[in-house]
């Protein structure tokens, strides 16, 4: 899907700066975070990864940019709970009330009055998965999709409609378009795709490649160029 989320590839958000010796957590309420995504998961608000990541793509824009990784967690966390049934938005109301905080704050969670189905929990650890012959192979050119889907997806909108190269195979894993909203996991071959800087933005230099993990859906063989047919003359 389209979103505030989809953040890579865009200009004017600056550098990611990243601090050495970094803490986990800045602050220790990003900590009780933490812990309650994991009760949370525990108490079956969402059943894998996709669908977590998907609740976190959904709230607030200005949320999305202002309450930093954890605030989106948050916000990502309370969808899963309303939604899954687990608390009601009116008790999280309340309960902010009840510890005064303010009624005008920027509300990231946006839970679906029709919220997908929660989907079966993972039949086996890990991801890989068994599937058939995978379509392209190592060296093969590529062209990525177009389609923008309303739902999860991992191929980002920098990405889309560009040729690349298959550089890595990496088997069947779970296709996490399909099991982010519950539909299964639907393995599908996840290649290694490597596309040239100029190819995706157009001013870089084509030393600079930039390399992206995509699922075979998202591929197809570039279009072969016809040519109008020679007249014929007499």
């Amino acid at each position: 899907m389209d979103g505030i989320h989809d953040l890579g590839g865009k200009h004017g958000y600056g550098q990611v700066v990243r601090r050495p010796n970094q803490p986990v957590f800045q602050g220790r309420w990003e900590a009780r975070v933490f812990a309650i995504m994991v009760a949370s998961s525990m108490a079956g608000a969402w059943r894998n990864t996709d669908r977590f990541r998907h609740l976190i793509e959904r709230i607030d824009p200005a949320a999305y940019l202002t309450h930093g990784y954890y605030g989106r967690w948050l916000g990502g966390i309370e969808t899963g709970l309303v939604e899954a049934g687990i608390v009601s938005q009116e008790d999280i109301n309340a309960r902010v009330a009840e510890l005064s905080g303010d009624p005008e704050d920027l509300i990231a969670a946006r839970p679906s009055e029709d919220p997908d189905p929660l989907g079966d929990p993972p039949f086996t650890a890990g991801s890989i998965r068994a599937v058939t012959e995978p379509r392209f192979s190592i060296g093969q050119q590529v062209v990525t999709s177009t389609q923008v889907k309303p739902g999860h997806t991992r191929l980002p909108a920098y990405a889309r409609g560009k040729t690349g190269t298959i550089i890595l195979l990496h088997g069947g894993w779970i296709f996490p378009d399909t099991n982010a909203h519950g539909r299964g996991e639907n393995p599908q071959h996840l290649y290694t795709v490597q596309f040239a800087g100029s190819e995706l933005w157009g001013n870089e230099d084509d030393s600079v490649k930039v390399s992206l993990d995509l699922f075979e859906p998202y591929l197809s063989e570039p279009q072969v160029s016809q040519g109008k047919p020679h007249e014929c003359r007499r």
